[in-house]
């Protein structure tokens, strides 16, 4: 078999969007234990059954992959600090989140989109998870939007479709096109802004833009939004991204990020956007800007290793 890159094959698996879980049991000494996990899905209506995949990774592993009962919690937009609480705290993972308790007083995460309160049904070894099918006894749900993940970032359908629903102005998009710790910029008589396509139409963003970097020589990966506003001329959508390779032609400069701070902007909402990205890219915590070129809000999401 072909020897594959782990770090690649992993980014590869990443481009599936998929929602975030949490999945909880008790150890047979009656302790709490809980792990994020986006690798869920459902399996069967007749008898009802769902998979999660714990890794062998995991310091509970050995409790998960033989528990009788377990429970999973669909979270919602907002819970990013709720999966990061499970996907990384060391302490008491439950005393920092609002929680519940199942009729086995498996514990169940409040304000979660669904819940699932399952019997053990089948455990098969997996190469380094395992893959642990329940059968669900019970369940509940809401109509909140879910917390996605992909890319390596969380992301919210809600914010992004209000964000771009039509406004009746033409649009302006743009790209953060991130290679190996450069952005691509383009350099303009008013100064340097991100690589940007106008719209009339705005059902065929995404396709317009990757088209658009496209014929710059831009084989671009597009993720999520990262500033939306309006100013006088038009409405703004700016989308974080990232390019295996340098463009072969074309007029775009790949400028190092800590030298972003140096660049004289088009606009001043350019300025304060590219400041922000420089500021975020640090952590990797990056937010959402939605409001005008003066003021608005910034929500975050986070990106995970």
């Amino acid at each position: 078999m072909t020897e594959l890159d782990p770090r690649d094959l992993r980014r590869a698996f990443g481009k599936f969007m998929t929602g975030v879980t949490v999945v909880t049991t008790r150890s047979a000494s009656g302790m709490a234990l809980g792990f994020t996990a986006n690798s869920f899905t459902s399996v069967s209506l007749d008898p009802p059954l769902l998979i999660v995949c714990p890794g062998k990774n995991l310091s509970s592993y050995g409790e998960f992959s033989t528990c009788t009962h377990f429970t999973v919690s669909v979270l919602a937009e907002g819970q990013e600090d709720v999966s990061n609480t499970f996907a990384g705290f060391k302490g008491d993972r439950f005393a920092k989140t609002d929680h519940d308790l199942d009729a086995r007083e498996i514990p169940l995460i409040n304000g979660a989109v669904a819940t699932f309160s399952c019997r053990t049904h089948q455990v098969i070894e997996a190469g380094d998870h395992c893959v642990l099918i329940g059968q669900v006894e019970a369940y509940s749900h809401n109509d909140r939007p879910a917390l996605g993940y992909a890319n390596g970032q969380y992301f919210s359908l809600g914010l992004e479709r209000g964000a771009l629903e039509p406004t009746g102005r033409r649009t302006v998009c743009g790209a953060i096109i991130e290679h190996e710790g450069r952005v691509l910029l383009e350099k303009t008589d008013a100064g340097f802004r991100p690589p940007q396509v106008t719209l009339s139409d705005r059902r065929q963003l995404r396709d317009s833009l990757r088209q658009d970097l496209h014929d710059r020589g831009i084989d671009a990966r597009l993720g999520v939004v990262y500033s939306v506003y309006d100013d006088a001329t038009a409405h703004h959508v700016y989308i974080l991204g990232n390019a295996p390779e340098l463009p072969k032609h074309g007029k775009l400069e790949a400028v190092a990020i800590e030298d972003l701070a140096t660049l004289t902007y088009s606009t001043a909402p350019i300025t304060t956007m590219i400041s922000r990205f420089a500021l975020e890219s640090r952590t990797r915590d990056f937010s959402l800007y939605l409001g005008s070129a003066q003021q608005g809000d910034v929500h975050s999401f986070s990106e995970r290793t």
